[in-house]
């Protein structure tokens, strides 16, 4: 944990699990509460800040557990609620914070609160904590709007009724009203429910979505887009100023205890915006969706470090930065072809990928990450050097996107194959020996084990755990500033703290080090001129 004096969140690492996938127990296929605990001090040794955990209440998992029925208890399959007070208890004592996921855009549509909405019928209050509507056309047989979901299809869903309610999601996900006090009030009690057994702080799951225009007039878009469209500064469903008034109600909620617990968002917002929610009344740290996305180009990468950096100043927030999370391609593999930026063509993004050329850019691109002022983010498997499992059969897929979008988009499922942990054949680890994973892992897998990593001194794991290490024990790098220094076409170099230069090649030419300096850590041996090899990143000692 650092040492710092400024609020450990400011330049915190924080390590993602997807329960789910993290580490089995009790064989049934499904990650749980008791492997994570038995991976804790994996964990701590690794030298990260905190967890974030991906939902772990009880779900019927149509959309891998955001889909929440009941916000103050756990998943079955995961364990008991004794048991994750364990888990915080446990990860507070190896000195890791839990940070964990809230899902407040909509709930399950087994949750309680909507079961009783579907049987009250129109008009009713219990209607009125979702976003029910009358149809259009004869007999209201038409959606209320033309607005399309994120996983295919239109928003709405009709009941049996004749009304109409709204999922921006899939139908198993009923948007929430939050123009209604009760809704209000119902989340901020589940908040103090979680920060009362010791929780640290929540991820909050699509927080530019929960203010809704309440005309729902129609976008006039042919299809789903995550973000507010640059065209579009009063967009219906998107990045509406509403949602600021219930997030200061959170953040006074928070700062309320002794140790002020935290707050960070998913929030895709047009340029310029994500500083509104984190002025000081407000969330702590938003994700940096700019960098996840950004080409491993140097002109871009700097444009993007420079506009997180100078965006959030202004309202005294740190710049966030992470490579890969549960809803994007592994870096690994993006890196291995030659559109490396998720704001690439659809088409780019099925060229075959070089599995070396992508690991050697995700080793260079890890340094860059772990020497910007700031937090950042590592997605479980991303520090043993794990790919995207592209091949999966199409017979396991589960992620939503799968069926809603008629067998055309495969979804999220190949950056969420359970983590390979020892020995050589499935499930690695993972869960006891004989037992079948929810997703099935490669066979090649057995040479991304956490077993194999710790074998190899040069290995993906050791990489991350002694940048880990120079981070915390780094003079001066919990601060927020950063100093750019001249360097060639294609290369980024830059000094932080007391003494850390950070160089980065992403040219196709050897690139000079500043002379004399410490070589403390690179992403790629050296070539025998001392020079720094096409994408590779050092670490030098300059005082």
């Amino acid at each position: 944990m650092s040492t710092s004096p400024d609020p450990w969140w400011r330049s915190a690492v924080i390590y993602q699990v997807y329960i789910r996938s993290f580490a089995d127990a009790d064989g049934d296929g499904t990650g749980d509460l008791a492997g994570l605990r038995s991976r804790l001090p994996y964990l701590a040794d690794l030298g990260v800040d905190a967890i974030w955990i991906n939902p772990w209440y009880p779900s019927p998992l149509a959309d891998g557990g955001y889909d929440v029925s009941d916000y103050r208890d756990i998943h079955p399959a995961y364990g008991t609620l004794d048991e994750a007070r364990q888990v915080i208890a446990e990860a507070h004592g190896l000195g890791l914070r839990v940070i964990l996921d809230i899902v407040p855009n909509h709930t399950s549509d087994r949750h309680a609160w909507f079961r009783k909405a579907l049987a009250a019928g129109p008009g009713s209050p219990e209607r009125d904590r979702y976003v029910f509507r009358d149809g259009k056309g004869e007999d209201g047989c038409e959606p209320p709007n033309d607005w399309h979901a994120a996983f295919g299809g239109p928003t709405w869903t009709r009941t049996d009724d004749g009304q109409w309610y709204l999922h921006l999601f899939a139908p198993e996900q009923p948007d929430l009203n939050w123009e209604n006090p009760e809704v209000r009030a119902e989340f901020e009690s589940i908040l103090r429910f979680w920060f009362d057994l010791g929780v640290d702080g929540f991820r909050i799951d699509v927080a530019h979505g929960m203010a809704k225009d309440p005309a729902l007039p129609d976008l006039g878009l042919p299809e789903f887009s995550v973000i507010a469209h640059e065209d579009r500064p009063d967009h219906p469903h998107w990045d509406r100023d509403g949602v600021h008034d219930i997030f200061r109600g959170w953040r006074a909620l928070a700062d309320s205890y002794p140790e002020p617990r935290v707050f960070v968002a998913e929030a895709h917002v047009r340029p310029g915006r994500l500083a509104g929610y984190l002025r000081p009344d407000e969330l702590h740290t938003a994700f940096n969706f700019d960098f996840l996305k950004c080409p491993l180009r140097a002109e871009e990468l700097r444009r993007v470090i420079d506009r997180s950096i100078s965006d959030l100043a202004g309202v005294g927030a740190p710049a966030t930065w992470v490579l890969s999370n549960h809803d994007e391609t592994r870096h690994v593999t993006r890196y291995g072809r030659a559109h490396t930026g998720l704001t690439a063509p659809l088409q780019a993004r099925t060229e075959p990928s070089d599995p070396a050329l992508g690991t050697r850019r995700a080793r260079a691109a890890a340094l860059l990450m772990l020497a910007l002022p700031g937090s950042a983010y590592i997605y479980q498997g991303e520090e043993l050097g794990l790919p995207e499992v592209e091949d999966l059969p199409d017979d396991v897929l589960q992620d939503p996107t799968w069926e809603r979008s008629g067998h055309t988009v495969r979804g999220r499922d190949g950056c969420r194959v359970p983590l390979p942990w020892s020995g050589d054949t499935p499930p690695f680890g993972y869960g006891p020996p004989g037992s079948t994973p929810w997703l099935p892992q490669p066979e090649n897998w057995k040479s991304y084990t956490a077993e194999a990593n710790e074998a190899d001194p040069a290995s993906m794991l050791h990489l991350y755990r002694d940048a880990l290490r120079l981070r915390r024990t780094t003079p001066g790098l919990h601060r927020d500033d950063m100093r750019w220094l001249d360097s060639p076409d294609g290369t980024l170099l830059f000094e932080r703290g007391h003494g850390l230069l950070c160089a980065v090649n992403l040219s196709h030419r050897p690139m000079a080090p500043p002379e004399a300096r410490e070589l403390l850590l690179a992403s790629a041996s050296l070539d025998d001129d001392g020079l720094l090899p096409p994408d590779t990143t050092v670490w030098l000692r300059t005082a």
